[in-house]
């Protein structure tokens, strides 16, 4: 039985009932169970997928039928993974290839190798995440978590433009989600400074900041591509225990481990976004367990036209002269 709406936003609202597995064991009792096999025969590529929420990612998306490639910056770890997913899914066709998201240089020798060696991709999730506990930049002079959660992702979907086109049916549209965070909405979107060269750098502050981007950008990408059958939804993924949380947040596992959902848990809404067929009707939507949710509880949040078109220009000035 499907949660009435206002009690399933108020879950949401009051934060620790609807981010926890409390939430996601109240909501599950009324979604629809996914056909088996209804990602037989399409091409999903998964940033950030040797561990955690990516590697969980892959895990359904596999179990679904799905073709799917980890994008790792670790090949070992990456290949592990793998042979895990085969274990589990025998027949299951996986791969690796590896790739640093936070490296425009490397989006872009890894999004030549897939024009070149795939007819079409037919999902992409953007999964990667840092949360760096000081500022550090990249070799293109980009602050870590920036370049990681808007500026590769940016790169890397407007690289593989022609394959998520090829991928594009009438009936299925290709699919580009971004995993974000309910902690984009502690952060505006940040216009003057997006480095963050000024003021005390703080690691969460900058992953909520990245991740608020995120969500804006989903936006804006989704009306970029929509007239290539490109549909750009972006989600979160709730309080998920995984080894991101366990590193960079001990204390916040400490408090709420008993609460955290499992990276499967966190993982479903990706894996939905893929599959399901009703947000392949809609694009640019933020979700969290299987709904959209709203992207500002207070109006006054919302961003600016101006703000909007700011982190546009970013992207496409800091990636300048690769985007197809």
């Amino acid at each position: 039985m499907q949660l009435p709406r206002l009690v399933d936003a108020a879950l949401d609202r009051l934060v620790v009932p609807g981010y926890s597995r409390l939430g996601y064991a109240a909501r599950r009792a009324g979604w629809r169970t996914l056909p088996s096999g209804c990602l037989a025969g399409r091409t999903i590529l998964v940033t950030g997928a040797a561990g955690g929420l990516g590697a969980a990612t892959a895990r359904g998306l596999v179990g679904l039928g799905a073709r799917v490639e980890l994008v790792v910056r670790d090949q070992a770890r990456g290949e592990r993974t793998a042979a895990a997913l085969r274990e589990a899914h025998p027949g299951a066709a996986v791969e690796v290839a590896e790739c640093d998201v936070s490296s425009l240089a490397d989006v872009r020798r890894y999004a030549a190798e897939v024009r070149d060696r795939e007819a079409a991709v037919h999902g992409l999730v953007h999964n990667a995440g840092v949360m760096p506990p000081e500022r550090t930049e990249t070799a293109e002079g980009h602050e870590l978590a920036l370049a990681t959660h808007v500026l590769g992702p940016f790169l890397l979907t407007r690289e593989l433009r022609p394959a998520l086109r090829a991928g594009a049916s009438p009936t299925a549209p290709a699919r580009v989600v971004f995993v974000s965070s309910g902690g984009m909405y502690t952060a505006s979107l940040p216009t003057d400074d997006p480095e963050f060269r000024v003021g005390t750098y703080s690691g969460g502050a900058a992953y909520a900041r990245t991740k608020r981007m995120q969500v804006v950008l989903a936006e804006l990408l989704a009306d970029d591509l929509a007239g290539d059958g490109v549909v750009v939804h972006s989600m979160h993924p709730g309080w998920a225990d995984t080894p991101g949380v366990a590193g960079s947040m001990p204390g916040f596992r400490r408090v709420t481990g008993p609460l955290l959902r499992t990276d499967d848990q966190g993982a479903d809404t990706a894996v939905w976004l893929q599959a399901a067929a009703e947000p392949g009707h809609s694009t640019g939507v933020f979700w969290h367990d299987r709904a959209p949710r709203p992207t500002h509880y207070l109006p006054r949040g919302a961003e600016t036209p101006q703000a909007r078109a700011a982190l546009w220009t970013l992207c496409v000035d800091a990636t300048a002269g690769s985007a197809r």
